[in-house]
């Protein structure tokens, strides 16, 4: 973000008071390794900086020098030291790794990682130095030590409340990241979650409200087109005003259809937007909202932060008499020209991920409505 290395984990390591271990790329450096650790080390005092693992080391020669540089300048030990490695089981793809959903050979990729773990790393050192990080609050209290203002925590318990309402998560592999942290939030608040396939089922369940994530339509754009009746479903479920609340991956499956290369994969086309796949981030980092039109989650006036990470832009906006977007961006890109969230009837889609323990407003939201549909529906 700044200089001062807000939202940085070496931040995070100091807010949690929790001991670090470097990875340090090794490629073409010997002594000066030692001056990046001491570098590391007096930057800030305040980062407690325990052990240094090797990485990309071309032979025992690198490493001996190395290790001698870092222990004897740096008084702290190596403990770890990996060479270079072909990727073939860790294929990486745009936005990062390919995901576990989608990947050819996952077990053999976790076997492997296991393997290189266990023949290059001193697990038991590592070990020995994550168990000196101080004890924190436990739960939902140690919100209080990032906040530093108790009053923005939910005061619910970590006691699961009766379920009060059912709330839809589209999850596969085509729609997979979610924070564990926003399902919990849900939960507490009365909501009994049921994971749904826009691959495999042909209709939704029975719900009061659904909940799209981020993921990658891109990649089971032909999967997601074909499936024809779960679209109509969705689609038909929307006009008769089931909440919906989608976020990046989910936005684009709410759009008319998606363009890769020469070919269009129509998608649920509740919003009259066509997506495109890029070959360069057209989005990456944390965004700040302000909450401008009445919609059906938030209040006008309110902000809200989050991030946004898409290859994904928009190649055609159609006609959205009807519609509106609530969200104007403070800080990030959004859909088009500054603005996001865009809204139809009990529907929601943005390029914007929230995280509930920072926008306690999301998860009281989607309750509230998923309760008044439920009740509009008895």
């Amino acid at each position: 973000m700044d200089s001062a290395g807000t939202f940085s984990t070496a931040e995070l390591s100091r807010l949690l008071k929790s001991p670090v271990v470097l990875i340090l790329d090794c490629t073409k450096v010997t002594r000066t390794a030692g001056a990046i650790v001491l570098g590391m080390q007096k930057f800030d005092n305040r980062v407690d900086i325990r052990g240094v693992v090797l990485n990309r080391i071309a032979g025992s020669r690198h490493e001996k020098i190395v290790t001698e540089a870092i222990e004897k300048y740096c008084g702290i030990p190596v403990v770890g030291s990996i060479p270079k490695l072909g990727n073939e089981l860790l294929s990486e793809r745009h936005m990062g790794l390919t995901p576990s959903q989608e990947h050819p050979d996952v077990e053999r990729s976790i076997s492997f990682i296991a393997q290189i773990a266990k023949k290059y790393l001193d697990l038991d050192r590592i070990l020995k130095i994550a168990q000196q990080a101080k004890p924190l609050p436990k739960g939902r209290d140690a919100l209080s030590i990032i906040h530093n203002e108790s009053e923005k925590i939910s005061p619910y318990s970590s006691l699961l409340t009766p379920h009060i309402v059912k709330i839809g998560i589209m999850r596969d592999s085509a729609f997979q990241f979610y924070y564990p942290e926003n399902f919990e939030e849900l939960e507490r608040r009365g909501a009994e979650l049921v994971e749904i396939s826009a691959l495999k089922q042909k209709e939704l369940p029975d719900i009061d409200a659904l909940y799209i994530g981020g993921g990658f339509p891109e990649t089971n754009a032909i999967a997601l087109a074909k499936n024809k009746a779960f679209r109509n479903s969705v689609k038909k479920a929307i006009e008769n005003g089931l909440p919906v609340y989608a976020e990046c991956g989910g936005l684009m499956y709410l759009g008319k259809a998606l363009v890769l290369g020469n070919k269009e994969y129509p998608m649920a086309d509740v919003f009259p937007i066509k997506f495109s796949l890029e070959k360069k981030p057209q989005a990456h980092g944390y965004t700040i909202v302000e909450i401008i039109r009445k919609n059906p989650f938030y209040s006008k006036g309110i902000e809200l932060k989050g991030h946004e990470f898409h290859y994904s832009k928009v190649i055609e906006l159609g006609d959205i008499k009807g519609m509106g977007f609530s969200f104007k961006m403070k800080r990030g890109e959004g859909i088009r020209d500054k603005m996001d969230g865009i809204c139809y009837k009990n529907v929601l889609a943005t390029y914007t991920h929230l995280h509930a323990y920072g926008s306690p407003e999301w998860a009281e939201g989607l309750i509230n409505k998923a309760l008044e549909y439920r009740k509009g529906s008895c």
